[in-house]
Parts: structure tokens; C-alpha cells; sequence
């Protein structure tokens, strides 16, 4: 089996406040948080990646089990928060990817639904207990067990890994077909970004022809969530803090209007004009001026997942019966739904395709969010032993 492993290690002494070293297929990422008082010098651990061959991390294949070639693996910011142990719920090593697709190369015994060359995917979860009540109403998203597609806990005891390798095994239950139309290179970030914004679009009821939607942050959730929006026939508005990305909203995306958040004009000719906000801001950012766009009972979700608390004064909530809610991808029936919707409409995210020994570049680059708009690991064809 090849992958690529994020750990960490023992290394002190080493100069550079943003540390690359590549020796011997050995790739060196030094995270910003993990520095003494002289932030010029490493004093305890850094992040690795390694390429190389490792002992095949994944199961055989069960009875109930697909396994596929891995082809493509997007980046999520989530990979980059789990490596950096940003949550503070990181155990390394860690094998990143949960925007994962490929062809199947074998099946379980009862499997009758997917056969050896199906086009399929993983996304964000891989398993869950399947008797609560979410399990039971096709939310496995929300189980209380739901086991993550890296990062976490398997039925078995054993660590869960992701999609920067060359295959996956997983339960049928989470496993997603992928139109034939659809690219399998674009369709991967669907599995994430795609369901990220579909659901909480469907569930708060903002997918009705000539709802009024806003979108918060044109980055790799963003520029997906306006264009789920528009094929639902919302008018959208995009809100950001870069004026420069005002025509490609519009012009690209398809965007109805653009604001300028910090923009004071701008944002008071917008205000009460909106039905529902989708905030994919993954940074500390004020919500209060947010509020001010909604209609009264309008409704904000957040599906960004900044590292640090929000400031939630209340008062802007009272008045208006506004609310602020949130969205955490979808379950299994309502991604296999999104991922259909995405081919009926041939709806896929703007994309950068790389090769696996440009992860470190890709990751230093979302720190910057210099990427349009999602990365998409080529591991078929690029990822090679060390």
C-alpha cells in the first residue's frame, strides 16, 4: 500500500518560522503553533509527511465491504486543521482525505448494488451506530457514534485512514456513486464542499425559485454553495471582504450581487433584503452585520468552522425572530441525492489539480487561501513509492 502520512517528531533547533525540508522522500511541515517564546527557532515537534510504502492500514474486504482504487483525493481545509491539531482532537500518525473517489476493484459477498469498475466515493464518514433515532431517519451525520473517514475510531478498535493512499475499503452504506457525466477529478470535493452546502440549502428551506440567498466567502465552500444556490433558481448574493472578487462571483459563479463587507454603504443598502445567509467563513469574523441582511425570521448557517469562538450578542436575534444555526455535511441517501443533483445540472467546484509530492506546497497555499478553488490530489497517477 502507498500513502501519505502526517505524524509528528522530535527535531529542535531548527531556524525558520514556516520550516520546509525535503530529504530523502521525507517532506517537513512546521505548523505555527508549536514555537517558544523565540519563534525563530523549533523548540519541540514538528509535522511530517512521509511517502513511502506502509502496512496496508485498511481492512480486507468484508462481506457488507467495497474496496476501489483510489484516483482522486480533494483538500479539504478540514485536512489542514487535523494535521495542524487545530481542533485539538488530533492523533498522529494521520492519513488525511475525505473527498475521496475512484473505480471499485472488489466487493463484499452480499454485495449486489456496486460491481468491480462502478465509479464511486467516500466522504466525510465511514460508519455510525445505525439504531438511533438519526440513523434510523437517514442522518448518520448526526449520530452520536458516527465514525469519521479519518482521524477516528473504527467498529473494530482500530484507526480509521483516509484517501491520500492508493485505496480505500469502506461499508456499502457509505459508499456514493458518481454520475457517469461528472468528472471524477471535480466530483470529489463534492463529497465534502458539495454536501457542506446542499444540505443545510434543502433542510432550511432556501432551495425555492426566487428565495434570496446570501453567501459568506467566495473560498472552496463558497463558490460551491452559489452555485447549488442558483441551480435551485435562488437569487444570490455573494458577501465578501475582497472587492477584486466581485467579478468572477458574478460572471463565473453566477452570482445575482456582490457586497463588500466592510463597505458600510454597500452593506446598509442590503439590509433586511435577504431570506437566508450560508456563512462558510472558516475565520474569526462579526456577525452582527450579518444579521442586519436578513428579512424578519430569517436565518443564518454557519457551516465554516472557525477555531475560535463568535461574538453572538443576542438583541440582533430578538428583533427580527432571526436565527443562527448550523450544518455539518448530510447523511447518506441526502449525498447520494446531492451528487445526482450535481450531475443533473452538471454542477461541479472549480478545481486545481496536483501531484501528491505538491501536498506541502498545497497545504503552506490554503493557509494563504491562495488556491481557486479546491486542490484535488491526482493520487492515480502520481503517487509513487519513496
Amino acid at each position: 500500500m502507498k500513502c501519505l502520512l502526517a505524524g509528528a517528531g522530535d527535531i529542535a533547533g531548527m531556524p525558520g518560522a514556516r520550516l520546509l525540508q525535503v530529504l530523502m522522500h521525507l517532506i517537513i511541515w512546521v505548523g505555527p503553533n508549536i514555537y517558544g517564546p523565540n519563534r525563530n527557532v523549533l523548540k519541540k515537534k514538528c509535522f511530517v509527511w512521509k511517502l513511502s510504502d506502509f502496512v496496508d492500514v485498511f481492512r480486507v474486504t468484508g462481506d457488507e465491504d467495497v474496496r476501489f482504487k483510489i484516483l482522486y483525493c480533494g483538500i479539504c481545509h478540514s485536512d489542514l486543521h487535523s494535521v495542524k491539531n487545530e481542533w485539538g482532537n488530533s492523533t498522529y500518525p494521520i492519513l488525511p482525505g475525505h473527498e475521496v473517489v475512484g473505480v471499485v476493484t472488489d466487493v463484499g459477498s452480499k454485495i449486489q448494488k456496486y460491481k468491480v469498475g462502478d465509479r464511486v466515493g467516500v466522504g466525510c464518514m465511514v460508519g455510525a451506530c445505525h439504531t438511533c433515532e438519526n440513523c434510523e431517519n437517514d442522518h448518520e451525520n448526526y449520530c452520536p457514534k458516527m465514525i469519521l473517514t479519518y482521524n477516528s475510531v473504527n467498529y473494530d478498535g482500530t484507526k480509521t485512514y483516509g484517501g491520500y493512499s492508493d485505496h480505500m475499503v469502506a461499508n456499502e452504506r457509505y459508499i456514493v456513486r458518481i454520475p457517469d457525466n461528472l468528472p471524477l477529478d471535480a466530483a470529489a470535493p463534492l463529497l465534502c464542499a458539495g454536501i457542506t452546502t446542499y444540505s443545510p440549502l434543502r433542510y432550511y428551506g432556501l432551495d425555492k425559485p426566487g428565495t434570496k440567498v446570501g453567501v459568506v466567502g467566495l473560498g472552496g465552500l463558497g463558490h460551491v454553495a452559489v452555485k447549488f444556490a442558483k441551480a435551485f433558481g435562488a437569487v444570490v448574493t455573494v458577501i465578501s471582504t475582497s472587492p477584486h472578487k466581485k467579478q468572477e462571483a458574478i460572471e463565473v459563479f453566477g452570482a445575482d450581487s456582490f457586497l463588500v463587507s466592510t463597505n458600510p454603504d454597500e452593506m446598509q443598502a442590503a439590509v433586511g433584503t435577504l431570506d437566508g445567509i450560508i456563512d462558510t467563513v472558516s475565520a474569526v469574523h462579526a456577525l452582527v452585520p450579518l444579521l442586519s441582511l436578513l428579512k424578519s425570521h430569517g436565518k443564518i448557517i454557519m457551516v465554516g468552522a472557525p477555531d475560535k469562538p463568535l461574538e453572538l450578542p443576542i438583541f440582533p436575534l430578538i428583533f427580527g425572530r432571526k436565527t443562527i444555526a448550523g450544518s455539518l455535511i448530510g447523511g447518506m441517501k441526502e449525498t447520494q441525492e446531492m451528487i445526482n443533483f450535481a450531475g443533473k445540472h452538471n454542477l461541479t467546484p472549480l478545481i486545481e489539480v496536483i501531484p501528491m509530492d505538491y501536498v506541502n506546497t498545497a497545504m503552506e497555499r490554503l493557509v494563504k487561501a491562495d488556491v481557486k478553488y479546491r486542490f484535488v490530489l491526482d493520487v492515480g497517477n502520481t503517487l509513487k513509492a519513496a
